[in-house]
């Protein structure tokens, strides 16, 4: 980001005499002055460099990190072995996580779409009538950034699909320029924990002048992706699993990042919990369905594994299997305590695993 930055005093100007002073005086009579200033050589390695607003930026967060330097390596442990239990499950895991984590950051930008609208409409693209277009636009943009694809360092245009209108104003500042100064600052900011880096990047999100409708969602989807930068298994990390107080602005930047620590770290845990259910309930519907023939019986497990909420056409198109098909596993797997139903509908109806 382009700051102003202030400017510099030369310790030679108290001697240097007014322009009415020296009209009078000779050359001779001012022997004393220094002459010229040389410019010296510049031995600096070339690439960016913070202008004075920008270090003072990067100095308090360098602090923040510094003075929260125990509970950063906790979390940190918290990531990591999210990170290896990820690893080592199958890639529904990822998916699911993505999904639960999107329907809480849409709770805190205030649309409030919940993982069974959710479920539904990623995976069959319906909607209901009170469904905001916009905000189910954005919670998919979101579920598509959590589950893979290039991070936001690489294109940060890309990543968030954002491009300048064809009719913007002349006085107008290129998206690009702004998404470049953020990601310069960002840049200057590597010697800092990736967690740290991803806090400072949520926080200067509006600041670089990157905001605008849904903002902070995107600002939160970036800063996720950001904090996992040098993992290997997960591919966010949760920062609104576990509630959104870890996102709230105000104070200075100890105090972001502390609220930012302690969010992490129960959205982490929260996180390590759904895996646990979830790994759990699939060891004992294995078991149970042993006996079961066909495809459809593995697939629905693997649904179940993957997707919170399931519906009967969710399950048809996930498993391309038959409708008939699904409606007989599913009604077994309710009678064997495996799944519930939870609208009590005739229709529409939902399904989730029992844990």
């Amino acid at each position: 980001m382009k700051l102003q930055a202030p400017a510099l005093h030369d310790e030679y100007d108290a001697l240097l005499l007014d322009a009415e002073e020296v009209e009078e005086s000779s050359e001779d009579d001012l022997w004393f002055l220094p002459g010229p200033m040389e410019e010296e050589p510049d031995y600096l390695p070339p690439g960016p460099r913070a202008d004075p607003r920008e270090a003072e930026v990067l100095d308090d967060w360098r602090k923040a990190e510094a003075g929260h330097a125990a509970r950063l390596a906790r979390v940190a442990g918290r990531v990591g072995a999210l990170d290896d239990r990820l690893k080592r499950g199958p890639e529904g895991w990822r998916h699911r996580l993505a999904l639960i984590e999107a329907a809480g950051l849409s709770w805190f930008v205030g649309d409030r779409i919940g993982p069974d609208r959710l479920a539904l409409w990623i995976s069959m693209r319906i909607s209901g009538l009170q469904d905001d277009s916009a905000a189910l636009a954005r919670i998919g943009w979101a579920v598509r950034r959590l589950t893979g694809g290039p991070g936001p360092e690489v294109d940060l245009s890309a990543f968030l699909d954002r491009r300048d209108p064809a009719n913007m104003a002349d006085e107008a500042e290129p998206f690009a320029d702004r998404a470049g100064g953020w990601l310069d600052l960002m840049a200057q900011a590597v010697e800092l924990h990736p967690i740290t880096r991803a806090c400072m990047g949520f926080h200067l999100w509006s600041l670089a002048g990157l905001g605008q409708q849904g903002d902070r969602m995107e600002a939160a989807v970036t800063a996720a992706r950001i904090a996992v930068s040098e993992e290997k298994g997960a591919v966010f990390a949760p920062v609104a699993m576990g509630g959104a107080g870890g996102l709230r602005n105000g104070g200075p930047p100890a105090d972001r990042l502390a609220r930012w620590l302690e969010g992490m770290d129960t959205a982490c845990l929260t996180g390590m919990r759904h895996l646990d259910d979830i790994e759990a309930w699939s060891a004992r519907a294995e078991i149970a369905m042993t006996s079961l023939s066909g495809k459809t019986p593995r697939s629905l497990r693997a649904a179940f594994t993957e997707w919170p909420l399931v519906s009967a056409p969710m399950a048809e198109a996930l498993t391309s299997s038959s409708r008939a098909a699904i409606q007989r596993n599913l009604s077994w797997m309710e009678a064997q305590g495996l799944v519930r139903e939870l609208t009590g509908q005739g229709r529409y109806r939902m399904w989730r695993t029992t844990n």
